[in-house]
């Protein structure tokens, strides 16, 4: 703080002083604790949670997969105190509407989040040096690059070890941060008590205005070190799934904020008598026989934030993988018993890299918590601004509150970035670069995605072309499931088509299955799967939408999935069958008027059957019937056949079944389409760099989401196809 501000005199430490305790006071304790916790999306907090949450109540997601039914899954309901509140209809009217608002938005998430994974690089090297830094109190012949090196081998050490979770670590976590604030408080307390104790005038607010009248340029650029004292709340907020927001309320008001406060006391109190000391106050204020455990401990505390921060940057990654935002990556879950505490291998190494470029081409200390600054604050920015919206549009409370909010919070933070700012060209431009390459990494990957599913919903193909295709490409139904992954949420997507033209047969049971996430933390089990019958009940063809919540564990195999997904369809049929009974009086002739008006069978000289309105060869072979073998081909006439087939058709509730049922015996294969997308050639030169290389290039080496399920290669059939945009 004292680096481009040095002390002239004692009015200078209290104003110092009273600019941090208010600072304390102001941002972690009343923005985080008592109003952005509250934020939480049933229980989950960061950048994300917060779009999702806006997301629920009004439509503003750019994607267009969502289905009325999603507002129906238990997770999804809306707690809005007054709907009827004109202000807030507006707002979301107004929200809906606006294709321009809705891209805003997204771009304030997409910059909030690559600001907390800028933060997830910085966070672990400022608090490692910080803490190795110490030494050179405690050890005069130790430099800077000693120092560097010791920071280098600690930040190996806390991203090698990241992968085994938090709860293996959890039991000496704890207690590690309770002796880590009791010892902040006890040296504050020791100091106050050897030093000078009038440091307790700081807290009239009074100083900050003498502070700034006195040397309103030094004291501005102050605000940057001052900001230093409330980085971790972003982090506080991020990592809410692992604890209550009552139990963080309790914790931070009564032991974190009273321990701090008396640690920055402490410290102002030693200053006072010790100007020349500002590098270190700390560890120059420790007492002598103390400085090697409060040192030790000081250093196992910097590696617990610095996990903190990680773990919150792979939950901020997770959110945004699941809401379409990022390229999706293989995530590791540590924990059978907290479904929140997650691994992203590729993410760890790349912050480890990032972190070691930082800690060994900026060695100063000032310059990275320079950098810290302008990740810290960006990110508390992008959360005043949405959690504005989420006043406006889900709280509904008074307009001055809401207004006094953003403009004191947001006042504040901007005041505290222009500070950050002035001194970008030290070196801290490396975050911001960081920043806006991650940026539009999400943006890409988001425009693409949006993209590609508009125009796989353009191309779907129509109930009577497939009704068509099958007899004419003479595709033969073969025993056994095929679930077709793609992306849509309803309607027959145009690679099946592909398939039907690539393949000589297709699966006697068609199930198109979308794996899909829902803006909402936890799907239940039982309300996972959604069916929809596609077609015709004897054509066999099932659209099934499995949904995910951004917080679930996918840890099923594809055995599992694959027995969760037919239990699933059997309650679906025994349901529709009940339906069908309800409206049709129990005759069970509400729809084969519209079943086989359409369908178009014919058999071959073999005795083959070729349509997709038939479910198994075997059953509708005629081997009594003579057919010529010059013909390659007959329509079957309206006798005893047609009445076979017609019979089949209006098969009961219990044939259903035993038809899917033998089909899951005959065996499961899954069908992958890979959908392409290729920007036209008249289309600009911007869209066809973003889509053509930048893309594709994400789209090539990020992670299917069929990979979770461990499907053997024997159980894969793969189809590719390119659409133009």
């Amino acid at each position: 703080m004292f680096s481009k501000a040095p002390v002239n005199g004692n009015e200078d430490v209290l104003g110092a002083l009273s600019l941090v305790l208010y600072t304390l006071i102001l941002i972690p304790l009343v923005k985080y604790v008592l109003i952005v916790l509250w934020a939480n999306d049933d229980g989950e907090g960061g950048t994300f949670a917060l779009y999702s949450l806006l997301c629920r109540h009004a439509k503003v997601n750019l994607l267009p997969n969502q289905l009325p039914s999603d507002a129906r899954i238990s997770g999804f309901r809306l707690k809005v105190p007054s709907p009827e509140l004109e202000r807030s209809l507006r707002i979301k009217e107004r929200l809906e509407a606006s294709l321009t608002l809705k891209k805003l938005l997204l771009m304030l998430v997409l910059a909030g989040t690559a600001m907390v994974i800028a933060d997830g690089v910085v966070t672990p090297a400022m608090s490692v040096m910080s803490a190795v830094g110490g030494l050179r109190v405690g050890v005069s012949g130790i430099k800077q690059d000693q120092v560097v090196m010791i920071s280098v081998a600690f930040l190996v050490i806390l991203f090698s070890v990241q992968k085994y979770g938090t709860s293996k670590v959890g039991l000496f976590v704890g207690p590690a941060l309770f002796i880590w604030f009791c010892s902040l408080g006890g040296i504050g307390i020791y100091n106050l008590i050897n030093y000078d104790s009038r440091v307790w005038r700081a807290f009239n607010p009074v100083h900050i205005y003498y502070y700034f009248k006195r040397n309103p340029t030094k004291a501005w650029y102050s605000l940057g070190g001052c900001l230093l004292c409330a980085t971790g709340s972003e982090a506080m907020f991020a990592d809410l799934c692992y604890f209550s927001v009552r139990s963080v309320q309790l914790t931070f008001v009564f032991l974190v904020l009273p321990c701090l406060l008396l640690g920055y006391l402490g410290q102002a109190a030693y200053l006072m008598e010790n100007h020349a000391d500002t590098t270190q106050a700390f560890f120059s204020s420790v007492p002598s026989g103390a400085f090697w455990p409060v040192f030790l401990i000081a250093n196992v505390a910097a590696l617990i934030a610095s996990r903190a921060m990680t773990t919150a940057t792979f939950s901020c990654i997770k959110q945004s993988t699941a809401l379409g935002c990022f390229p999706r990556l293989k995530i590791i879950h540590t924990s059978r018993k907290f479904m929140g505490q997650i691994y992203i291998p590729v993410m760890n190494w790349f912050l480890l890299a990032l972190s070691l470029v930082m800690v060994c081409s900026i060695s100063s200390i000032y310059e990275i918590g320079n950098a810290y600054g302008i990740a810290e604050l960006g990110v508390m920015m992008m959360t005043t601004i949405l959690v504005t919206i989420v006043m406006l549009l889900i709280w509904q409370i008074n307009i001055i509150v809401v207004l006094s909010f953003v403009v004191i919070f947001l006042g504040l933070e901007l005041m505290f970035f222009s500070s950050v700012l002035w001194s970008v060209g030290d070196g801290s431009w490396i975050i911001l670069v960081f920043a806006v390459v991650l940026f539009f990494v999400m943006y890409i990957w988001n425009y693409g995605s949006k993209l590609k599913y508009e125009t796989e919903v353009k191309q779907k193909m129509s109930m009577d072309l497939l009704r068509e295709l099958g007899p004419n490409l003479g595709t033969i139904r073969a025993p056994g499931i095929g679930l077709l992954y793609n992306e849509l949420a309803k309607g027959i997507p145009a690679i099946f088509g592909h398939f039907l033209t690539t393949l000589p047969a297709v699966h006697s049971m068609i199930i198109f299955v979308c794996i899909k996430y829902i803006p909402v933390p936890v799907v239940p089990q039982n309300e996972r799967f959604l069916f929809r019958r596609v077609c015709p009940r004897s054509y066999h063809i099932f659209r099934c939408v499995a949904r995910y919540g951004y917080k679930d564990v996918r840890k099923e195999n594809h055995q599992m999935f694959e027995q969760l997904l037919i239990e699933s369809l059997e309650k679906f049929i025994r349901r529709d069958a009940q339906e069908r009974s309800l409206e049709s009086d129990g005759n069970g002739e509400s729809d084969s008027e519209e079943e086989h008006a359409f369908s178009r069978v014919l058999v071959a000289p073999n005795g083959s059957v070729y349509s997709l309105g038939v479910p198994l060869l075997a059953d509708f072979r005629d081997t009594g019937k003579a057919v010529m073998e010059e013909s390659t081909s007959e329509e079957l006439k309206a006798g005893p056949s047609s009445e076979s087939l017609l019979s089949n058709a209006d098969q009961s509730f219990e044939k259903e079944l035993s038809f899917l049922r033998k089909a899951k015996e005959s065996g499961v294969v899954y069908l992958l389409g890979h959908g392409n997308i290729r920007a036209r050639k008249s289309s600009w030169f911007i869209k066809k760099l973003f889509i053509n290389y930048f893309y594709a290039f994400l789209r090539k080496n990020c992670r299917r989401e069929i990979a979770s399920l461990s499907v053997p290669h024997s159980h894969l059939m793969q189809v590719g196809m390119t659409y133009m945009v």
